[in-house]
């Protein structure tokens, strides 16, 4: 699913009516008519709904919207804002559609603005995706109101004062929404983290554009979407051994973090990965042949740290690196010789990637085009470098990997992908729960295992980081939010697995 610019939508919007032989207002009809059968799902006609409107094609969806939800038997209240702007024409059209019953109530400052009722859902329809500059003055007014005022907020397409594609500035005022309800693609603000205050959750509901304009499209910003990655996932076959799917490496842990070694191992191992190897300070031996008995272990000569490339490493069909070993300096050389001597593709994660932001000469080994990067926000800041905001941050992430012809998965909500072509894919699965330490350590073995197996680097990324998130969201239905820890994640890989070869 590509995700469109504010421009990219007005064309889409005029190609669609331009190909149907439609009128402007006809498309708006259609996409309130969507926008309010989501609503009827989500809301009883007992609630009271109250509309605010701005004088531009926002506010006529506004307008619709109040039409249709008035023959649903709901109990809507009509406001419409104004500082002395034009109306648009179809803005003027629906408002001459209006019922008797829905008589709009002006407001042209903040005297006039009303008592809500008790549990009324407000609606958001005073700016769209056109929106260019700040929203300050009367707007403003209103918007800071129903902020303070408001307890449920739902705003259609965009939350009026949020820019779709770049930063908003920060003098303007923007709508903090309970729900987003966006028409037929989501947008680019949705997936960054500044702006879950004002998004809130977003659906998206379909409104006829056309699939000629979707289709050819350019964009280097995509949604990853469970009907694209299940025909990722490969069957198994009758006659296959463990030789078949791959034999991975895993350097992990160190003195006090033997558990992340446990983690991405059994996590590999869920994956589907033939063979495991482990290679591991000697401290951690016993930890892992108890915990994991399915992997073989190379035990460092070094007790705490890891301090040498074990012996045939380029047996190895994929080798993971990083979680808890450390930045010790014998870590640091054995990092330097992998990269130097390895033709395996890596994954690196964790300490890895700090011994690596730390080094200008570890970044000059990175071998081209196969690297898979699994940074935390503080870890990619390391790697990379700070950014002023995330709409910067996405560019400096797209630099990054098309300099040094690699992947990176940028850990959070909506995991952000990229790819050495500059594209970046964002993730839905996954929730809160999964903010918790070892859960980027199962990350890493699905990766690492997903490699091993055959995937490219990019159908591992794409595909782990969705499973990984699906196995989160299957873990908090069973445990919640608030309890849920690394283990959980790797004990609904399977279902996860399951649920994708079901779909």
């Amino acid at each position: 699913m590509k995700i469109l610019s504010a421009l990219q939508t007005r064309e889409a919007d005029a190609q669609t009516i331009s190909e149907e032989g439609i009128a402007s207002d006809e498309l708006m009809e259609r996409a309130a008519r969507s926008f309010v059968g989501w609503f009827e799902n989500k809301f009883t006609p007992e609630r009271p709904v109250c509309i605010f409107c701005g004088p531009g094609n926002n506010g006529g969806d506004g307008l619709a919207v109040a039409r249709l939800l008035h023959h649903r038997l709901f109990d809507v209240q009509l406001y419409l804002v104004n500082d002395g702007s034009q109306t648009s024409q179809d803005f003027q059209l629906n408002l001459e559609r209006l019922p008797h019953e829905v008589p709009p109530h002006r407001i042209t400052s903040k005297n006039d603005l009303p008592v809500l009722p008790d549990k009324a859902c407000v609606v958001d329809a005073l700016f769209g995706t056109g929106l260019s500059r700040p929203v300050t003055g009367l707007y403003a007014d209103v918007i800071n109101w129903l902020n303070e005022h408001s307890t449920c907020t739902i705003a259609i397409d965009i939350p009026s004062g949020l820019y779709t594609d770049k930063q908003t500035p920060a003098e303007g005022a923007i709508v903090q929404a309970d729900h987003t309800v966006s028409f037929e693609l989501p947008k680019l603000a949705f997936f960054l983290p500044q702006h879950e205050p004002y998004v809130g959750e977003w659906h998206t509901v379909p409104i006829g554009l056309s699939p000629a304009y979707l289709s050819e499209a350019k964009s280097n910003s995509h949604v990853v979407t469970q009907d694209e990655i299940q025909h990722l996932l490969k069957p198994r076959t009758k006659f296959s051994h463990k030789g078949t799917y791959g034999h991975a490496l895993l350097f992990c842990g160190g003195y006090g973090k033997i558990g992340a070694a446990v983690l991405a191992a059994r996590a590999c191992l869920r994956s589907g990965v033939g063979l495991l190897t482990v290679q591991t300070p000697a401290v951690g031996y016993d930890a892992l042949q108890t915990a994991v008995p399915e992997a073989m272990l190379i035990p460092d000569s070094n007790r705490k740290h890891l301090s040498k490339l074990p012996e045939s490493v380029e047996k190895f069909n994929a080798i993971g690196i990083g979680p808890g070993i450390g930045t010790e300096r014998v870590t640091k050389t054995l990092l330097g010789q992998l990269l130097a001597t390895t033709d395996a593709p890596l994954v690196i994660d964790a300490d890895a990637i700090n011994l690596i932001a730390s080094s200008d000469k570890l970044k000059a080994h990175l071998p081209k085009g196969r690297v898979i990067f699994t940074p935390h926000p503080k870890e990619f800041e390391r790697l990379v470098c700070q950014s002023k905001n995330e709409y910067e941050r996405l560019e400096e992430l797209r630099e990054f990997c098309s300099v040094y012809e690699c992947y990176l998965v940028l850990k959070g909500s909506h995991t952000a992908i990229a790819t050495p072509q500059g594209d970046i894919y964002f993730n839905t699965t996954g929730n809160a729960g999964m903010a918790s330490g070892g859960t980027g350590d199962v990350l890493t073995g699905i990766l690492t295992a997903l490699v091993a197996q055959g995937y490219t680097l990019k159908e591992a990324c794409l595909l782990g980081v969705y499973l990984h998130g699906l196995a989160g969201d299957l873990a908090k239905e069973e445990v919640g939010e608030i309890s849920m820890i690394a283990s959980d994640v790797i004990q609904h890989l399977p279902q996860a697995f399951q649920h994708l070869r079901r779909a």
